[in-house]
Order: C-alpha cells, then sequence, then structure tokens
C-alpha cells in the first residue's frame, strides 16, 4: 500500500511495513534535477526509473564498484570470510542511509547512489595506500580518494558509447563531491571537474548528501568493533574502557545475562547503531525544524549542516573514533602491514614512472606524454587495483612481497 501525499512519516501498511513516503519539501526530487552533463541517448527502452534511480543502478552495475570486493576497509587481504571489505561496507551504509531518509521523507534511491558510490575512489590498502599515492603524486597535485571517486565516475569508467563517464546526475556528482561538507579548496581531480560542470562546492550538500556522510560514520563506528574483535586485535575487555561501548554492553548483559559474549556483541552492535540513528533522528528534525526549508536551494543556503548528531552523541562519536584510531587502527599489526602496504603503493608508482613499458597494454597506449598528465594517468591505474591485483603486480615488475594475496 503507498501512503498518499500529505500521511505522516509513521504510518504503516497492513502488514507492519514502512510505506515509500511522499517526498518532504527540502528533499532532493527527480523532476526537478538540474539534469546530467551528456543529455541521454533518445529512443532508448531501459525502464521506467527516474533521475536517482539510473544514478543507483549505474553504479551497481559499474566496474569500479565490482572492485571494492577486493580493496581495504580495515583489514588488508582479510584471510576469514567473516571481515568487512569496502563493498560490503557500503551496502551496510547504504542500509543505513535508507532508513534515516525514508524516517527524514528525502530522496531514498540517490541516498542509496550516494552511499554505494562514496568509497569508490579509494585506492588500495586504504589509507595506507592513500598515504602513498599521495606522496607519490606530490609534484603531480597529489591524490585525493574522494576527488578520485569523482574522477572515476565522470572520466575513468566509461561503458557508454556517446559520452565518457558514467553520467551522473548533477546532484549525485554534487552530493559525491560534498561528502565531507563544503569545499574550499578543491584538489585538482576535483576542481577539473567543476570547471568542465560546476557543482556549487561552496554551499551545502543537499540532505541525502548529508545523510550518506553521517551513515559511513556509524557503519564502520560500529562494524569495525565487530571486526575488531573478531581479528583479535581489540578484546572486550579493551573496548568496554570506551564509556559510549561501556554503556551499551552494560544494558545488553542486564537484560540478557545468560547469552554468549558472541550474542551479546551482535547484540551491541545493533543496538548501538539503533541508538546513533534515532540520535541522529531527533537531532536532524530539530534542526529542520528551526531552519524550515521549503526547498533544497534552502538547504544548500544553510550556514550549516541540518542532519546532524545531538551535542551529546556527537562528543561521544568523536570519543569512539579517538579509541578505535588508538587501539585498532593504529595496533602494532595494523601499522606492520600499513607499512608494507605503503611500499607496495610507492615502488610500484616508482617503477611505473621509471618504466611505463611495464603498464599493461591499454594503459600504456593511452599514457600521455607530458606532465603531469603522465603520472596522473599512472595514478589512476595504481588507485584503481585491487588489494591482491597490486601485490601480484608488485611481484610481476619488482619483486617478491610478504602480503596476503587475498586469495
Amino acid at each position: 500500500m503507498l501512503a498518499r501525499r500529505g500521511e505522516g512519516l509513521d504510518k504503516s501498511d497492513r502488514d507492519g511495513h514502512l510505506p515509500r513516503m511522499a517526498l518532504a519539501p527540502f528533499a532532493s526530487d527527480p523532476a526537478r534535477s538540474r539534469g546530467r552533463r551528456y543529455p541521454l541517448e533518445s529512443g532508448s527502452n531501459r525502464g521506467q526509473r527516474d533521475d536517482y534511480q539510473r544514478d543507483r543502478d549505474r553504479i551497481v552495475h559499474s566496474i569500479a564498484f565490482r572492485r571494492l570486493r577486493h580493496k581495504t576497509q580495515v583489514f588488508v587481504a582479510p584471510d576469514g570470510d567473516h571481515f568487512r571489505v569496502r563493498l560490503t561496507h557500503s551496502l551496510e551504509v547504504a542500509q543505513i542511509g535508507r532508513t534515516i531518509a525514508r524516517a527524514l521523507g528525502l530522496n531514498e534511491d540517490l541516498t542509496e547512489a550516494l552511499c554505494l558510490a562514496h568509497d569508490i575512489g579509494h585506492p588500495p590498502f586504504g589509507h595506507a595506500g592513500e598515504d602513498a599515492l599521495k606522496a607519490a603524486m606530490a609534484g603531480a597535485g597529489g591524490f585525493d580518494h574522494n576527488a578520485n571517486t569523482l574522477r572515476v565516475l565522470t572520466r575513468l569508467e566509461s561503458p557508454y558509447i556517446h559520452h565518457p563517464g558514467l553520467n551522473l546526475s548533477w546532484e549525485m556528482l554534487e552530493g559525491l563531491a560534498k561528502h565531507n561538507g563544503p569545499v574550499a579548496n578543491a584538489p585538482w581531480a576535483l576542481a577539473e571537474i567543476d570547471a568542465d560542470y560546476p557543482l556549487d562546492l561552496h554551499g551545502q550538500p543537499s540532505l541525502e548528501a548529508q545523510v550518506a556522510a553521517l551513515s559511513d560514520d556509524i557503519a564502520y563506528d560500529n562494524h569495525d568493533i565487530d571486526d575488531g574483535i573478531r581479528a583479535g586485535l581489540l578484546t572486550l575487555d579493551d573496548a568496554r574502557t570506551e564509556p559510549l561501548i561501556a554503556e551499551g554492553w552494560a544494558r545488553a548483559s542486564s537484560r540478557w545475562p545468560d547469552c554468549s559474549d558472541d550474542q551479546l556483541l551482535g547484540e551491541l552492535i545493533r543496538n548501538q547503531i539503533g541508538r546513533m540513528v534515532g540520535d541522529l533522528l531527533a537531532e536532524s528534525r530539530s534542526r529542520i525544524a528551526a531552519a524550515q526549508p521549503r526547498s533544497v536551494e534552502d538547504v544548500r543556503a544553510q550556514p550549516g549542516p541540518l542532519i546532524a548528531f545531538s551535542p551529546a552523541m556527537a562528543a561521544a562519536e568523536r570519543d569512539l573514533k579517538r579509541f578505535m584510531y588508538s587501539r585498532l587502527y593504529h595496533h602494532p599489526q595494523q601499522l606492520a602491514v600499513a607499512d608494507q602496504a605503503r611500499a607496495i603503493v610507492a615502488g610500484l608508482t616508482e617503477a611505473y614512472l621509471a618504466d611505463p613499458s611495464a603498464l599493461p597494454e591499454d594503459w600504456r597506449a593511452r599514457l600521455p606524454e607530458g606532465e603531469p598528465e603522465r603520472t596522473r594517468h599512472i595514478g589512476d591505474f595504481i588507485a584503481g587495483m585491487t588489494d591482491r591485483y597490486a601485490v601480484a603486480r608488485y611481484r610481476e615488475v619488482i619483486g617478491p612481497v610478504d602480503m596476503p594475496d587475498g586469495e
């Protein structure tokens, strides 16, 4: 049963399912989209989809999205089937994002598309790989994974005959460009795209983009705890020293005193996600009510974000991040693997710059003559690698390396 326009957000159908809601006036409406860089080809019959549904589907069918299944989330080439990678993380972000978008009357399809695409620009080995690529490309403008997401989707992935890139909607590109908020100093990759197709970088992002950004935080804040404990790098005793976790654990263990630690951990993670989502919804509704935006343009003109945690939850979330950096992300085992990962990315960049003939034939054929385009082209090749492909190429081009191959 579909909701009629004007029904409240809490209405449900007879089966208890929350129906697809009418859009709030401040939501991104596909009927009012600013369009695409290139007009859609005429005469095609690809189903009755609106612009944002097309965006989502183009992301899901892209090669860059499929490569996320072999890119690091927390652990490099994890040797267990239950650890998260960039692909599963993106799916989890999308699930959280859709839930929040529906509750606020926002566009679920745009929110989902932004969530699914937000990590596409990451190089192999996560932040360690990014650090190495940024240093190796310093003379060519450096590297930024968020700007690279836009570069991949507008320049590098080109499955269509009539234009480069996936030709996503303006709202999709704007939301990805401002994943972390307004952009004051655009990296070179984003500046090139903005010069060709202006994305209003200085305004606030849409509420859908704001939801995607915080859904990302909620997902990795909580799921990385699960992965860290499963990997043995984080113990439950360690985790329970963090106040937000300790509070959630106390509630779960008092409610189910006879359950195992594994069962309680799952309950802790679920409840903590729910608590953060609930806090975000309450704070965001309050901010929206105070600002009274009547359109998405009103949202973009706001002095600050309207989607946010309460001050108390924001402080707790920052503390949780500090804890995770201290106890998991900067764990000695993680740092040792990160050093190896940086050496692989740096070594590959140096090797290909010194001898471009080592590039695969298709990449070699498109190698620019001048700089900085030449270095950026090699950076594009390396940034697109999965963890295991980077390890394989290093062994082929340079020599042995003691890293898991993810097979």
